[in-house]
């Protein structure tokens, strides 16, 4: 893993959690590597956790995460609802 990338990533995330954290279905945020079609990628992004994944259609536009911020990848993951034990 390139630490320089992932405390880049976490250092964005730490900055942007409260705001990602605030769109509705988001359930959590983290730093990993990037899963594209169920492998994962190379690359560290920011991982949004959301209950239900939904296409950018029914979504209002402020409902939209975005693609990347401060030039680190966002990965939307759809979790479920975590549950407390």
């Amino acid at each position: 893993m390139d630490s320089q990338a992932y405390e880049n990533a976490k250092r964005v995330k730490d900055k942007y959690t409260s705001e990602l954290m605030s769109y509705p279905n988001v359930t959590g945020v983290g730093v990993g590597h990037k899963i594209k079609a169920g492998k994962e990628q190379s690359y560290i992004c920011i991982r949004v956790y959301v209950t239900k994944k939904l296409v950018e259609s029914k979504l209002k536009v402020k409902d939209i995460l975005p693609v990347s911020i401060e030039e680190v990848q966002v990965d939307v993951i759809e979790s479920g609802e975590f549950i407390a034990l």
